[in-house]
This record gives structure tokens, sequence and C-alpha cells, in this order.
């Protein structure tokens, strides 16, 4: 009996307290402008070519006309994973997909 008491006064404080107004808000103001020296260079934007071969899709992504990157989603599968050029030496290193090289510790633990 309680409970449906409880139940019956809670359902009727609801719509009451969705009527409530929320408190006056003021707008957030503009952020400052960034100090001198710290405007953003356009050539550091990166240059993306999207193009494709066969059945993936690749987009090759350079800065100053330098390729860093490189993401192939295949269509098959639909996994992408990426082409990266860490030490600048035009030696592209494997991450992602869908084979990660990622294998989970299987131990015997019993053998019947």
């Amino acid at each position: 009996m309680r409970a449906l008491i409880a139940t019956l006064l809670l359902s009727l404080a609801l719509p009451l307290a969705a009527q409530m107004r929320p408190p006056h808000l003021e707008p957030i103001p503009e952020p400052p402008a960034p100090p001198k020296g710290y405007e953003l260079d356009p050539s550091l934007e990166p240059e993306v070519t999207t193009f494709t071969r066969g059945a993936d899709v690749i987009e090759e992504l350079r800065i100053k006309g330098r390729l860093y990157m490189v993401k192939v989603t295949p269509i098959a599968t639909g996994v992408p994973y990426y082409l990266v050029d860490e030490t600048a030496d035009g030696q592209f290193t494997h991450h992602g997909g869908a084979d990660t090289h990622l294998r989970p510790p299987m131990w015997l633990l019993r053998r019947f």
C-alpha cells in the first residue's frame, strides 16, 4: 500500500518538476585571440587524397608534400588499417586492421 502511495505521489511530482524553468543563463564569451606568433600555418594542414584501387579505398595524407600516413579500407571487411611513416625515413609500419597480431594467452590448465 505504501509503495502505491509513493508511486502516485512521484507520478504527480514529475510533471511539476518538468515545468520548472531553468535559471537565466548568459552566453559564454568568445575565447581570446591567440598571442602573436601562435597563428596557424595553413601549409601544415594535411592534404588528403582519396582513391580506389581494386577492392580498397585508399586515403593518403601529406604535409608539405611529404607522405606520412596511408589509410586503407578494404571494401570486403570495412575494417581500416593504417600505414604510418613514424621516423620519416620512408619505411611504413602497419597499425590496426582485422589482423592486429594480437593473440590472447592460452595455457593448458588441465588435460583429460
